[in-house]
Parts: C-alpha cells; sequence; structure tokens
C-alpha cells in the first residue's frame, strides 16, 4: 500500500513559514465593518443599560429587565473587570441564567446581580463605588470602553470559528472536486462501517474519537482528517500535539497500523518542533495552502 508522504525538517519549515504568510495576510487584509458593526451595537445596548439603571445606582431594580434580556443580560456581565462568563457566573452565583428560570426565584437574581456588582470594574465606572454621578466625560469613556471590548471579543470569537469553517470548507470542496462522493455522517466504531472507496463524510465518530472528515481511500484505508487552524506557536501544541496527534495514535492502534491513514491539515502558526513529534507520532501532514498534494497522494492510492 502506498505510504503518506513524510516531510523532511526542510520541507516543513518551508510550508511552516509559507502558513504564517498566509495568516498574517488574511489578519492585515480581514475588514474593519466587522469590528465597527459590533462596536456601533454594543455601544448602543451600554448606553441603554446606563440610562435604564440610571447609571449603575438602580441595578437591583431593573434586575429582572436586564437579566431577562439577552443583550442586556451580556452587557451586564462585562460590567465586572475582567468581564464573568456564562458559565464562570452561573457557578459563582449559583444560578440558572435562563429568563424562565430568573423570573422563578428572586433570591437568585439577586445574587447574580450582586456577583457582578462586587467585581464590578472600577476603573470604567469609578463614580459607583465613589457614591456620586458620574461626569460627562467619565461616562461617555465608560460606554466607549465597555462597546470596544466586547466588540474586540465578538470579533475573536467569530474569527476562531469562521477560520476552522473555512478551513473545512475548503477541504470539502477539494475532496468534491476530487470526484469523491459525500456520504451522510454516522458512528464508525470498526472500519466496516466506514464510508465505500471514493466517499467522506463530515465530522463522524471513528472508533472512540470524532475526525472532522472521515475519507475512505481508494485501497479501503481510512483516512480521518483534522482541520487545524492555530493563531499563535503556543496554541499549536494543544491544537496538534495534544488533539490531533493523540488521535492518531488512538486510531492507529485501536483499528490497525495499516488500516487507517491519521491526515492533519493545517494552517496558521506551528512551530517546526511541534510538527516534527507529530509527524513522527503517524499523524500525516498537509497544509490548507497547497491541499493538492493532499489530492496526489490520495490519488496515489488508486494504484496500491
Amino acid at each position: 500500500m502506498t505510504q503518506p508522504p513524510r516531510w523532511s525538517r526542510e520541507q516543513l519549515e518551508k510550508d511552516r513559514l509559507l502558513a504564517i504568510e498566509h495568516f498574517r495576510s488574511e489578519r492585515l487584509e480581514e475588514p474593519l465593518e466587522a469590528y465597527l458593526e459590533a462596536f456601533d451595537d454594543y455601544q448602543g445596548v451600554v448606553e441603554d443599560l446606563l440610562e435604564q439603571t440610571v447609571d449603575l445606582t438602580a441595578v437591583t431594580e431593573q434586575a429582572v429587565d436586564i437579566l431577562c434580556d439577552s443583550k442586556l443580560q451580556e452587557v451586564f456581565r462585562y460590567l465586572a473587570g475582567p468581564p464573568i462568563s456564562v458559565d464562570d457566573l452561573g457557578t459563582v452565583a449559583e444560578a440558572r441564567l435562563s429568563a424562565g428560570s430568573l423570573r422563578s426565584d428572586p433570591a437568585m437574581m439577586q445574587r447574580v446581580v450582586e456577583s457582578v456588582l462586587t467585581a464590578l470594574d472600577r476603573r470604567r465606572f469609578p463614580w459607583v463605588s465613589e457614591g456620586r454621578e458620574p461626569a460627562e466625560g467619565e461616562k461617555s469613556a465608560a460606554v466607549l470602553a465597555s462597546a470596544a471590548l466586547m466588540a474586540t471579543s465578538r470579533v475573536q470569537t467569530t474569527r476562531r470559528s469562521l477560520g476552522k469553517r473555512q478551513q473545512e470548507q475548503r477541504i470539502e470542496d477539494a475532496l468534491l472536486g476530487a470526484g469523491f462522493q459525500k456520504v451522510p455522517r454516522r458512528k464508525m466504531p470498526t472500519l466496516y462501517d466506514a464510508p465505500d472507496p471514493g466517499e467522506f463524510c463530515g465530522e463522524s465518530l471513528l472508533g472512540t474519537r470524532k475526525a472532522d472528515f472521515v475519507v475512505c481511500l481508494w485501497d479501503r484505508r481510512a483516512m480521518p482528517i483534522e482541520a487545524k487552524v492555530s493563531n499563535s506557536a503556543t496554541n499549536s501544541v494543544k491544537r496538534l500535539n495534544n488533539d490531533a496527534a493523540a488521535k492518531a495514535v488512538e486510531w492507529r492502534r485501536g483499528l490497525g497500523h495499516d488500516q487507517v491513514v491519521p491526515v492533519a491539515v493545517l494552517s496558521g502558526v506551528f512551530k517546526l518542533h511541534n510538527l516534527e513529534q507529530a509527524q513522527q507520532s503517524g499523524l500525516s501532514i498537509f497544509w490548507a495552502h497547497d491541499l493538492a498534494q493532499m489530492l496526489a497522494w490520495i490519488e496515489s492510492t488508486r494504484l496500491s
């Protein structure tokens, strides 16, 4: 059977640097509109919250309206410094943050309010702890700072999920363009349950671990693909070694070293050392900026 390519240190370094260049270009060319739109949206909601609570002096009286409105509740969480996530707030306040639960339990609602106000950002809202009315300038600064903080968070979250979705779409388009047929997702406790040669499915459980794609090569071997996007060299350890490479070891051990070809399609920033370690563990590496390499190897399995 045709074995997947194993890249030299020099080849890995060349593609690693190309991936970083692509990452830089995408970040520099990323449109500003998404941030500005989020900023304008949050600015209006922050202003509404301050007006509704009389500059945060009547939060308890307005708790029902604030916490039972999804946008106002989000802004309310961001009053803390640092902001409190939904999960953390639920744990700290021993609360369920759904509107129905909050309306039915005033004591729980009060715990949520107190948890946020206890952690209130005193740099953004100094007048609250000082027991006075805000000056117009500091109120305006608080609104702008809060809107910027929330808009940045939204764009970062969207960027992370969008990057992976875009990469998965490129992989799917490449497979379809190579003549593969997409079939429904399924659980695959054994290789007998995998797609037929020339077919692939989206995110599915192969053995005991999920893969972003499971491809059946022309020689009937299963090729699980993990799409990995890393925005920093530090993050690459988690994305590549602790996740994709660890899955590769489990798939090969559980389903057969000669029957499974675990693959990672990478984009973004990765350390050379981590790439070498992942490859040594049995993970085959391809790059999103050159999917032709992966398709060429897949085609070679017709002849094995």
